[in-house]
């Protein structure tokens, strides 16, 4: 009976790219990505955060551990930013009411400077970073590139003819009729619900919107889902599979910094909040003593992408550095209501399937339908 449900879980989608669960998986972490793989899933590693020189080291590592598994690669190619420049140039630029307020902010939690460099201190999103990320993912054996913010029509077409899937995250219909317009094969849905870089419209009213603008093209949903009713309500509105991201960080494979598993556990859906204080876009995140001075009424508008993160990249890297449990956070959906302790990608994925099976048999005698489908 179960191999029966699970063979009716696989929806097209799960067969054109080899996996076993309509479950695509987003992770910074690569032990996290060979996890899921191996669990049935479909992973995919976010490399729009990493320093561009350690790309392909981060590829290769991931190629050898999956040993031919499919995954795909995500990147963000944002409009708006400058064509080319550098942190210490942008740095210079920054208005000085902000460059004030974040200086009292480091004074007053006595934030420490990071020991070490990262992509948050050294580098800058601007189109030429964005093109050297580029030509280093369409030279891996990435199975789909996906976007989570912004389209180039240039990339969809040269990932098409290296024989790469495309993925685009959209937030409206209006995004996912220019994602159509380009190409794209498979677009996610992802709603207000989601952790990182969001839209206004809320999961359950997004999905059924971009399912019927679709048509034959794939859509899989995205936005504060964590568990396996879920995952099956989104099939039942037409998409082909969910894409989970915060779940993912209460794995051990995830390496989660200890002060921010901690205030992951105990945070519910209502303590993230949607801000411009992470990277200058609204951004989901599970809000800390940082977030919250940026909330309060005598703070300053934060500053556009890029300038947000030259202006406290500092800040991001040195609060993950030393696990400081009052200003730690992250990209967050208001799925963490399913976090409740560490676990691992392995039990992670029993427990989605099992509540997708318990969900479909739930479903039968309402539906006057045999148990047994």
């Amino acid at each position: 009976m179960n191999a029966a449900i699970e063979t009716a879980f696989t929806t097209p989608l799960c067969r054109r790219l080899r996996v076993r669960f309509p479950i695509f998986g987003f992770s910074h972490s690569v032990d996290v990505c060979v996890a899921i793989a191996r669990a049935g899933g479909f992973p995919v590693v976010g490399l729009a955060r990493e320093m561009p020189e350690e790309i392909p080291d981060i590829i290769k590592s991931l190629e050898r551990k999956m040993q031919g598994m499919p995954y795909g690669i995500d990147l963000m190619l944002p409009g708006g930013v400058p064509e080319h420049g550098n942190h210490a140039s942008l740095q210079e630029a920054l208005p000085i009411e902000q460059r004030n307020f974040v200086s009292a902010l480091r004074q007053r939690f006595e934030i420490k400077p990071p020991s070490q460099p990262s992509f948050f201190t050294t580098q800058v999103r601007t189109q030429a970073l964005f093109d050297q990320q580029i030509e280093q993912v369409l030279a891996s054996n990435a199975t789909a590139i996906a976007t989570a913010i912004g389209l180039r029509a240039d990339l969809i077409v040269r990932a098409k003819a290296a024989g790469k899937m495309t993925f685009s995250l959209i937030g409206s219909p209006r995004h996912a009729a220019k994602a159509l317009d380009m190409g794209v094969d498979v677009l996610v849905a992802q709603g207000y619900d989601a952790g990182g870089h969001t839209g206004p419209i809320g999961t359950m009213s997004l999905i059924p919107q971009i399912v019927e603008l679709a048509g034959d093209t794939p859509v899989l949903a995205a936005g504060g889902i964590a568990t396996g009713g879920q995952i099956l309500g989104s099939m039942a509105m037409g998409a082909q599979g969910a894409w989970l991201g915060t779940l993912w960080m209460a794995a051990k494979e995830n390496h989660t910094p200890s002060a921010l598993l901690e205030r992951l556990v105990n945070a519910a859906s209502d303590d993230t909040v949607v801000t411009r204080a992470h990277s200058g876009k609204p951004c989901r995140v599970v809000r800390s003593a940082w977030i919250d001075a940026w909330e309060q009424t005598d703070a300053p508008a934060p500053l556009p992408m890029p300038f947000q993160q030259v202006l406290t990249g500092d800040v991001f890297t040195s609060i993950h550095e030393t696990n400081d449990n009052r200003l730690i956070y992250e990209a967050a959906g208001q799925s963490l209501f399913a976090i409740r302790g560490q676990t691992t990608i392995a039990a992670q994925f029993e427990q989605l399937v099992s509540e997708m099976r318990e969900a479909w048999l739930s479903l039968q005698p309402w539906a006057g339908g045999e148990t047994s489908a």
